[in-house]
């Protein structure tokens, strides 16, 4: 399903109107020659070496969340501290997306997160998944806090763009992010008139900022989950990050390279364990949107087609007897030796669909790990609750608690 190149095969229609407040008809929710056109224009900003530029701006982000834990230390008594490493790694992680493709601090786009964010909430308590929504349901009072911050939403980020074309104006560069290339590739468009076009920047950039924030911030706070639970992967990470990265006078580690991320193999196998286990997407979901032919299967126009992604990562079959363990050493030769099926290994989806960001989450969540264990060591807090829940994506409900201890005083 996922493998296949039609663009007969789309997302299903009920579930993307259902979005349409957070989407918009952006890069995540378009089907067909839409789709089609809006990935020829993002596509090329998250190759490898447009990530590379961005490796910087993410540091400078995660510096900041490490000297808010460590001033948490010194609040509370100078040795270890509680923190909720959830709510901090949204930031964080909002923060880089923000610096590294939109050219503005996290401070600038805090109010379209939290406006995001409660929308995404206010969508998921809509159970749209397998119950079509009712015409009596689309006069509440929900529908009607959904309407109003769309609004709001799509306001915020029209006065982004505005402000950014401005910038742009005032100082010629060769240097051209996320924002400035969905600008000149909708404005080029000869297939939109203005009206088009904005819409076309504001999805995009809604996509952008929910997919490029929150989806990473969820995989880093089960990653710390994790890790909290088997402190002998912090082990090996920090024996690798101290071996192969180096460090200023004051033991802040310094910016490594994407050639030394490649190497570090602890970080990864422990990063695509974490994507196994819990995966930030609960399922992939098609539409036939017109009759097509799969392997020896007839589809019919309109069937859903949906694959699990958690059933799929778990199936013992598959992956083994120990399939709900946390082994990061089974994908220690890759992902083709890691399961009987590695196209079943879907955390970033497959084929035409792959995900775009997968260079920049996969880069983003190794400098988190690096950065962390180079400076904490962390357990589970008494105050952890396990339960992953579906909000769009799979996320812990009650947040994730820890304790951290610096190692170097």
């Amino acid at each position: 399903m996922s493998q296949s190149m039609t663009l007969q095969l789309g997302k299903p229609t009920y579930v993307t109107k259902a979005l349409a407040p957070m989407l918009g008809n952006g890069i995540l929710r378009s089907n067909g020659i839409v789709w089609a056109q809006q990935r020829k224009i993002i596509a090329a900003q998250f190759f490898m070496d447009k990530v590379k530029s961005m490796m910087g701006l993410m540091k400078e982000a995660a510096q900041e969340m490490m000297g808010k834990w460590e001033d948490s230390i010194e609040a509370q008594g100078g040795l270890t501290a509680e923190v909720r490493v959830d709510e901090d790694l949204r930031a964080t992680s909002g923060d880089m997306i923000s610096r590294a493709c939109f050219g503005s601090s996290y401070s600038k786009g805090k109010h379209i997160f939290l406006k995001l964010r409660a929308l995404q909430k206010l969508i998921s308590k809509q159970n749209f998944l397998f119950k079509l929504p009712t015409i009596r349901f689309l006069n509440t009072k929900v529908q009607k806090d959904v309407k109003s911050l769309e609004t709001e939403i799509e306001t915020l980020i029209w006065e982004a763009v505005q402000e950014r074309v401005q910038e742009c104006s005032k100082r010629c560069s060769s240097e051209k992010d996320l924002m400035q290339w969905i600008l000149e590739g909708a404005m080029n468009d000869q297939d939109l008139n203005k009206d088009s076009s904005k819409q076309l920047i504001v999805d995009n950039c809604k996509n952008i900022y929910f997919a490029g924030h929150e989806s990473t911030a969820v995989a880093a706070s089960w990653c710390l989950m994790l890790l909290a639970l088997h402190p002998e992967w912090q082990d090996k990470i920090r024996d690798e990050v101290n071996q192969l990265c180096e460090y200023n006078d004051h033991h802040n580690l310094q910016v490594p390279d994407v050639e030394t991320l490649v190497k570090m193999k602890s970080v990864t196998m422990v990063i695509q364990e974490a994507l196994r286990l819990y995966p930030p997407a609960a399922f992939i979901s098609r539409e036939a949107l017109e009759e097509f032919q799969m392997g020896n299967i007839v589809v019919p126009k309109g069937v859903c087609i949906w694959t699990l992604i958690p059933t799929l990562h778990r199936d013992p079959e598959i992956w083994g007897s120990d399939a709900d363990e946390f082994k990061p050493e089974r994908f220690s030769n890759g992902v083709s030796n890691a399961c009987k099926v590695p196209q079943a290994y879907i955390p970033f989806g497959l084929g035409a669909r792959l995900c775009l960001g997968k260079n920049f989450a996969m880069v983003q969540l190794k400098l988190l790990l690096c950065h962390i264990i180079s400076k904490f060591s962390f357990t589970l807090s008494p105050k952890y609750i396990h339960l992953p829940a579906y909000r769009m994506i799979v996320e812990p409900k009650h947040g994730v608690h820890i304790l951290i201890k610096r190692i170097y005083d």
